[in-house]
């Protein structure tokens, strides 16, 4: 398993001034793409998706897929919600397998995305995921990026990036220094100096959204002054596109696979091609040796409830499950009853949890403390309570 703490992979790549990519994925050709690149290059990355993608595609069927890819993958592996709009997609996120999330408020102003990413930190800290948000805005010029980021780009202000990060207590802080979401037009004018006085006046790694159309020389100088993640998108759909094209002209009565033949080549080669150079080829194995692994922890419930008919346990079990199944860091829930026990009824709640903290801040959501209280504490008998983690 390399699926590892994503805030670990990101605060080396930070104390060692290289670069991390994260790369939004919409479909397995991505996926596969972008694991094979990284296990050529043997380099650490983030799989990425994109709430402003997910009216193209069902992000509650893709992501089981990128855990599984991660889960396999020799080398460190995190996966990410990117430009997540709201708490509500961050809990979403992170109880389908993410184990980072970005909150995107930075349209809102400076009092109002501090409080929103706030609660979303405090919500992800206790499912022990890192959270990344943005102080200034990334705006889009043309295309996909224009119409997903619309409106007037807005350079980072090194004094509020400080005051957030310290009201937010952030793990990592995006920033807008030049960069454009989507396809740039013409050669992009980053301000190094205000990024420079950013890095000095916050402590945390940062984070460029619009890494497609930086030149070689502007990509090798980001991660030297405290950059250690580049989001990286429209570049890898134009190869894909292009390479579609491609086929289109040499067979245009072509069936979609044979059409789309070339695109995780495109894709992986385009990837390869970054991780080379923003410094992160080859230090898989030593990240992996510094990084925790992320894996999940069963928190175990066995009890028996004699006495109580076969309803009231029916629906003690039904209303545990509906409130613990929207609780933030619980992954899945199983309930069950002995089955080779003649005479004693036995019951059994299976939760998977993303860390064992999750079930501390219980009293916050969907009134489980309450439940506890009043009705499962009362309701059962011989309770014992047991956490495991994977090894």
């Amino acid at each position: 398993m390399a699926l590892v703490n994503m805030r670990d992979m990101i605060y080396h790549a930070y104390k060692h001034n290289y670069a991390v990519g994260a790369f939004d994925l919409v479909s397995l050709d991505f996926l596969e793409a972008v694991i094979g690149a990284a296990e050529t290059c043997r380099a650490s990355i983030v799989l990425s998706i994109a709430e402003p993608h997910f009216e193209h595609y069902d992000y509650e069927l893709l992501l089981p897929a990128v855990e599984a890819a991660a889960q396999r993958a020799s080398v460190p592996v995190a996966i990410q919600l990117d430009h997540g709009s709201s708490l509500a997609s961050a809990i979403s996120a992170i109880n389908r397998g993410c184990n980072g999330v970005m909150l995107d408020a930075s349209r809102q102003e400076l009092p109002d995305n501090i409080t929103a990413t706030r609660a979303v930190v405090d919500m992800a800290h206790r499912c022990g995921v890192p959270v990344t948000g943005e102080v200034g805005y990334v705006a889009g010029y043309e295309g996909e990026g224009a119409l997903l980021h619309p409106g007037e780009a807005a350079f980072t202000v090194p004094a509020e990036a400080k005051a957030y990060v310290e009201r937010t207590n952030v793990d990592f802080l995006a920033v807008s220094i030049g960069t454009v979401q989507g396809r740039m037009k013409g050669r992009a004018k980053l301000d190094f100096q205000r990024l420079k006085l950013i890095n000095q006046a916050v402590d945390v790694p940062l984070v460029i959204h619009g890494g497609s159309g930086l030149n070689e020389e502007q990509f090798r100088k980001l991660p030297s002054m405290g950059v250690a993640k580049i989001n990286y998108y429209t570049a890898l759909s134009d190869v894909a596109a292009e390479a579609m094209r491609k086929r289109t002209k040499v067979n245009p009565d072509g069936s979609f696979i044979e059409l789309k033949r070339d695109v995780k080549e495109a894709v992986g080669e385009e990837v390869e091609r970054c991780l080379r150079l923003w410094g992160s080829a080859g230090r898989a194995a030593e990240v992996l040796t510094q990084c925790r692994p992320w894996a999940p922890v069963e928190h175990l419930i066995m009890h028996s409830a004699n006495g109580h008919s076969e309803q009231a346990v029916r629906s003690l079990i039904d209303e545990g499950k509906r409130l613990l199944s929207g609780m933030p860091g619980v992954r899945s829930v199983f309930t069950g009853e002995s089955i080779n026990e003649a005479g004693v009824r036995r019951f059994c709640w299976q939760l998977r949890l993303t860390d064992p903290r999750v079930l501390d801040g219980q009293g916050d959501y969907a009134g489980f403390a309450r439940f506890l209280k009043n009705r499962f504490q009362g309701s059962i008998n011989d309770a014992v309570t047991v956490d495991y983690q994977a090894i």
